[in-house]
């Protein structure tokens, strides 16, 4: 995946990023962030590190997230993996 990293990393670092208006909760930290730079960073990191979803949708719950809500096409449907780590939230799908 190292190949894939730097070419991956030439596109994020060329790509324009912005503050977010609500943190952005990304797999490799498993915490929110906020800042563009580190958000970069992590986008990069997230291509090659161990995916923390479990340690996200955790810590999610922690800082109050009761309702997840999953948007896309008929793949891995995470509404059950959320179930099962966090049975008390509410899951749903668009």
């Amino acid at each position: 995946m190292e190949p894939a990293r730097e070419r991956l990393a030439t596109a994020i670092n060329h790509a324009s990023f912005q503050k977010p208006i609500c943190p952005v909760y990304q797999n490799v930290h498993a915490s929110p962030e906020s800042d563009p730079d580190r958000i970069r960073e992590n986008l990069i990191a997230q291509l090659t590190a161990p995916v923390k979803w479990t340690q996200t949708i955790h810590r999610m719950v922690q800082d109050g997230f009761t309702d997840f809500v999953e948007v896309g096409g008929k793949g891995v449907i995470l509404r059950g993996l959320i179930r099962r780590i966090e049975p008390s939230v509410t899951c749903s799908a668009l």
